[in-house]
């Protein structure tokens, strides 16, 4: 991984930590009931935990990658990449639930439901998810209607139950379950792969990519949505709960199925160079300005957290 790419993803890391606390507002203080007011105080400090709590930040970077790659202007951006990472802040928090992955560590600190409780983490997920498309409805450039609603209709649709919270029960209902690999395969498109995958065709979307590009950046996310969850369950045997920030492990203990359980170590890693090179066959017509989106797949397939 080049300097040059450490750089551009520590400022789109920095820009999208820049926005979000003011995109998330605390609606406690709109309201002179002391009680009301404390209660939504407390909502709101568990939303911001959870939401500004470490992360790598790969989805609203690759918003911000597809623009550059396309030679767009960056205005309204900062909203979309915020509510992608709202929407998977809330994953992670009902992820971590006791019902759910019954996790205690999040980016090495307690997640949610153990920093607070079971019912404000729920709510939590809740409320980052409305407000995730509530900034969709917001964006600016009001002769932009269509592009708006199709905005929503991609996110709604990627983290739904044909996308990542279809892909949560297939995973819940696959503990102690043997899968072949299509069918792991599918479900990791579903429950990783599908809100990486509509971060990069909302940006193309809001950029007014052509048909053909708007065609090739989802080859390109397709790939580098697989090859994300391949390296995580390598990372998850690999690594450690030091550096993971989570516990390490976890999946094997709980039984689920992995791609290095099904094909190996060797095997997975396999699999992620094979996606990597998918993903950079996708971006071979895309000139010089792709090339944060070259090195953000590289990126995923050889980082160790």
């Amino acid at each position: 991984m080049s300097w040059e790419f450490s750089d551009f993803l520590a400022a789109c890391q920095h820009r999208v930590q820049q926005a979000l606390p003011a995109r998330l507002q605390n609606t406690g203080s709109e309201f002179a009931d002391m009680d009301a007011s404390k209660h939504l105080n407390t909502l709101g400090e568990a939303s911001l935990y959870s939401l500004m709590n470490g992360g790598k930040r790969v989805r609203a970077t690759l918003v911000y990658a597809t623009a550059q790659a396309l030679n767009s202007d960056i205005e309204g951006l900062d909203d979309i990449a915020c509510a992608i990472e709202m929407v998977h802040a809330y994953s992670l928090v009902h992820d971590d639930l006791p019902a759910m992955d019954n996790d205690e560590l999040r980016r090495g600190k307690p997640t949610c439901h153990i920093a607070f409780d079971e019912a404000t983490a729920i709510l939590v997920g809740d409320a980052l998810q409305a407000r995730a498309f509530e900034l969709l409805a917001n964006l600016p450039g009001n002769n932009k209607a269509d592009t708006k609603l199709a905005l929503v209709r991609q996110l709604s649709a990627a983290a739904g139950p044909r996308g990542m919270v279809g892909g949560q029960a297939i995973d819940l209902a696959s503990v102690n379950q043997q899968l072949d690999l299509r069918s792991l395969q599918t479900m990791h498109q579903l429950k990783t792969g599908a809100l990486i995958r509509v971060a990069i065709s909302m940006s193309a979307s809001w950029c007014q990519a052509s048909p053909a590009q708007a065609a090739k950046l989802d080859d390109y996310g397709k790939a580098i949505g697989l090859s994300f969850q391949v390296q995580d369950d390598i990372i998850d045997i690999e690594s450690n709960t030091e550096t993971l920030g989570k516990t390490q492990g976890a999946d094997q203990a709980l039984n689920k199925p992995t791609f290095p359980a099904l094909l190996g170590m060797p095997g997975a890693k396999d699999l992620a160079a094979k996606l990597h090179q998918q993903a950079l066959d996708a971006l071979s017509e895309f000139d010089e300005r792709a090339t944060p989106l070259r090195a953000l797949s590289h990126y995923i397939i050889d980082r160790q957290h």
